[in-house]
């Protein structure tokens, strides 16, 4: 029995690695995950990891500037259309930034 769980272990890693290797997956660093979880936005969170300026991210997003302002900062919702553009634009999945 320890020996499959050994093996189901090592495929799960080598899986892993080959995500990571590929693009498809990425390692999020502590600090991301650290903001988000003491009640910072995410979307901002997120686009400064990018390195996006806030009118970047609205271009790529095809977004105002200010209704991404509004996005960020809790005036504003966003519909559901409207995360997944901005959800595109970062690289990332609307779980990510909801």
């Amino acid at each position: 029995m320890a020996l499959s769980n050994d093996l189901a272990d090592v495929t799960a890693y080598d899986e892993a690695k080959a995500r990571l290797a590929s693009g498809e997956d990425e390692l999020v660093p502590s600090t991301v995950v650290d903001a988000i979880l003491n009640g910072e936005n995410p979307i901002r969170v997120w686009r400064r990891h990018r390195g996006l300026a806030p009118g970047e991210l609205a271009t790529a997003a095809k977004l105002s500037p200010a209704y991404l302002s509004q996005i960020e900062t809790g005036k504003r919702q966003g519909k559901a259309e409207t995360l997944k553009r901005i959800a595109l634009a970062l690289g990332a999945t609307v779980d990510d930034l909801i």
